[in-house]
């Protein structure tokens, strides 16, 4: 005899039917504190701050960015090499201007020039571990 499911109590009207399931949700990822750099590693990018610069200011933006909290030697020299970067190129775009007048060449040779010689000496001086200060920079990153 076949039973009839609309009039017997007895049986699930769920069976057979999957139950509810709540969407898939990964668990958050948590970020793990950077680890702190050694001496020798702070060095190396503090001094890889400064010889950046020969390219302009983005390598010691991104070095002072990264490694501000893992290492008080390269936050230092990177915000001072920085300062110096961005004062060079305040320089070129000054240059840049006084294109106009034939004298802006000279001015974007001359700080490009400059902008040289005064980041290897900061990556001679950082990579033995000695601070280095540039003659002239605007101090903006504090």
């Amino acid at each position: 005899m076949m039973s009839n499911s609309t009039g017997n109590s007895s049986e699930d009207p769920n069976l057979g039917q999957r139950p509810p399931q709540q969407p898939y949700q990964p668990a958050a990822p948590v970020p793990a504190a950077a680890a702190p750099l050694t001496e020798a590693e702070d060095r190396q990018w503090a001094s890889f701050a400064h010889l950046g610069g020969v390219i302009g200011f983005l390598p010691s933006l991104i070095i002072w960015l990264v490694f501000k909290d893992r290492g008080r030697f390269a936050e230092q020299e990177a915000k001072e090499a920085l300062n110096f970067q961005i004062t060079i190129t305040i320089i070129y775009v000054i240059g840049w201007i006084l294109t106009a007048i034939l004298i802006g060449g000279l001015i974007n040779l001359a700080a490009w020039v400059i902008a040289i010689i005064f980041s290897v000496q900061g990556f001679l001086k950082t990579k033995d571990g000695q601070a280095y200060r540039y003659p002239f920079a605007l101090r903006l990153i504090k």
